[in-house]
């Protein structure tokens, strides 16, 4: 029996049963395995893939759609990957024209690393902007946060829901409700009983990735990364609109260095929706 050629595999989408297979190809790739992220995306987004005929995955993406379900606003593209043995055989480019297709009007966002960049200008993504990885052990410099945060409780739901609403743009409460599960910790800042930031630390392999970081200043972003570093004993892992200098430049103080800088980009919109004052990270920039 001859093998199909790579243009006639089909285009699937992927479940939560793909989380293994997907943690494979990332392996394969050289990243982390991440099965528990892979698993978040393959729940709260729709993944596409593409089989092997050697077995496992060829290749892979997810695609998180905010707003309503019937009239999305945005849609985040994450976790674009093929196999080593299958690289520049045009099979990721090939998956990528189908999201773009499916997509149809909704406007995209994802973050680029140097690599893929090309790919995604060639599919008419634009710049629109930077994040910084910024990965260590967060030292404590001993002195008392000047905003008071605490661990969310289920009460704090609904007030976190309205802040992410503001400053995100489109809905995204089919992410936001599943942080509790997902993340280690969940925190919030206040201001007179005014919920004023979030914040979360979910675990990543051997770290803890802090997002979403939403917050009214900087200070206030400072008090949530300190007292999400206090709950663990894992070196940290963020990624930091590069706007936010003044952020950036206290995290490195505080111990963690940069990492990589990977380009935001986005097709059909001049921009990301939301306010980007108060959006300092992303849950993780495969969603958003």
């Amino acid at each position: 029996m001859s093998t199909p050629s790579l243009s006639d595999l089909p285009i699937r989408r992927l479940t939560r049963g793909d989380v293994r297979a997907c943690a494979d190809l990332s392996e394969n790739r050289g990243w982390p395995r991440e099965e528990h992220k892979w698993g978040l995306l393959l729940a709260a987004g729709t993944g596409y893939g593409i089989d092997a005929p050697d077995g496992g995955l060829l290749t892979a993406c997810v695609v998180t759609a905010y707003g309503p379900g019937d009239r999305p606003e945005l849609g985040a593209i994450g976790m674009v990957l093929v196999a080593e043995r299958y690289a520049r055989q045009g099979v990721g480019r090939r998956l990528m024209r189908y999201v773009v297709e499916q997509a149809g009007t909704t406007p995209l966002t994802l973050h680029a690393t140097p690599y893929g960049r090309p790919l995604y200008e060639e599919l008419g993504f634009k710049v629109t902007g930077q994040a910084e990885m910024v990965r260590g052990r967060f030292v404590a410099d001993g002195t008392a946060p000047a905003v008071a945060t605490r661990p969310a409780t289920a009460e704090d739901l609904s007030a976190i829901l309205r802040l992410d609403a503001e400053v995100f743009g489109p809905d995204r409460t089919h992410i936001i409700t599943r942080l509790p599960a997902f993340a280690d910790q969940l925190r919030v800042a206040e201001d007179g009983g005014e919920l004023i930031g979030y914040a979360a630390a979910w675990p990543n392999m051997d770290t803890h990735v802090v997002g979403p970081l939403i917050a009214r200043d900087t200070e206030t972003a400072k008090a949530l990364v300190a007292s999400l570093a206090a709950g663990t004993d894992r070196p940290l892992r963020t990624d930091i609109d590069v706007r936010h200098e003044e952020l950036r430049a206290w995290l490195k103080e505080r111990g963690l260095e940069g990492i990589s800088m990977n380009a935001v980009m986005n097709l059909g919109a001049p921009d990301l929706p939301g306010d980007w004052t108060r959006r300092f990270a992303p849950l993780t920039v495969a969603a958003g």
